[in-house]
């Protein structure tokens, strides 16, 4: 059985600086959801944008990122058939990626871009069939009634709803959400964060989140990987992943992780009997 995803030795450096990704080597089945954990700076959203293929890794002889059996990029260098591989890779950015000043349906509809001749590409025209497909993909996050709207009309929570739309459209086998839930409130975030689950459970598609929130990533993901300094430290179950665990991987860096969902400032762990799994029940 192909891998939803295969990374195998990834490397990156920038300018020089000590290592923002090393030797970074991970696999995920069709069908999970992971968490990718790690305090600010740790390599999340650089090891997202290299698995889109939006940044190249080191030229090291044997690193290689596969997404469904296609080749994003192999030993340094992005492969020649890109446009088709990331039409795999659907990408839920923090700060959500629309054009303002084009509608909610026309943003969603972006997604079908790659499938389209060029012609059509460039003069946006969509079919409706189209139309249709994507006011579904509208209705699915719960935003239908919003299609014609300006995207810059709408809240942070529904232009992140309108991302996601776009990544069902694109009809992506793996989900990349980096930080999709930084920047909203308590109730957006949690919305944003069940509409992921959902679509992974009914779609059967891969989804990879990465999350500040320990107790978020508990919540929502079977799996967590933690990232720190560009090394994965911890691979396995979320249920495995104490705040024990966390302390010993993260020291002082560790209070980072644990902010509450819609939080303006961290929380503190300093409590001995923090458990993320009896939060996670309170909070339920």
């Amino acid at each position: 059985m192909t891998a939803a995803l295969r990374i195998t030795h990834l490397n990156k450096h920038f300018n020089d600086q000590k290592p923002a990704l090393c030797d970074v080597s991970l696999s995920a089945n069709q069908g999970e959801m992971i968490a990718l954990i790690g305090a600010s700076g740790s390599g999340k959203s650089t090891l997202l944008r290299h698995i889109a293929g939006l940044l190249t890794a080191d030229p090291v002889k044997g690193s290689s990122i596969e997404v469904a059996g296609s080749v994003i990029q192999k030993d340094g260098q992005i492969a020649s058939d890109i446009r088709v591989s990331r039409a795999k890779v659907g990408f839920v950015f923090q700060q959500f990626n629309l054009v303002d000043r084009l509608s909610v349906m026309t943003n969603v509809l972006v997604g079908l871009l790659h499938r389209l001749p060029l012609w059509r590409s460039l003069l946006g025209l969509f079919n409706q069939a189209e139309r249709t497909l994507a006011y579904q993909a509208l209705a699915r996050v719960g935003i239908q009634d919003c299609h014609g709207q300006r995207a810059s009309t709408l809240s942070g929570g529904q232009q992140q709803r309108a991302a996601i739309a776009r990544t069902l459209v694109q009809g992506a086998d793996l989900i990349l959400a980096d930080e999709p839930i930084a920047s909203l409130d308590p109730e957006s975030s949690r919305n944003v964060m069940e509409i992921l689950a959902r679509i992974n459970r009914e779609d059967k598609c891969t989804v990879i989140v990465s999350l500040h929130q320990v107790e978020i990533a508990l919540k929502y993901c079977p799996r967590v990987v933690a990232l720190h300094q560009g090394k994965i430290v911890f691979d396995g179950a979320a249920a495995a992943l104490t705040p024990e665990l966390l302390r010993e991987l993260y020291g002082v860096q560790v209070e980072e992780l644990f902010a509450p969902l819609g939080a303006t400032q961290p929380a503190s762990i300093s409590r001995p009997h923090l458990n993320p799994v009896m939060s996670l029940t309170q909070a339920a």
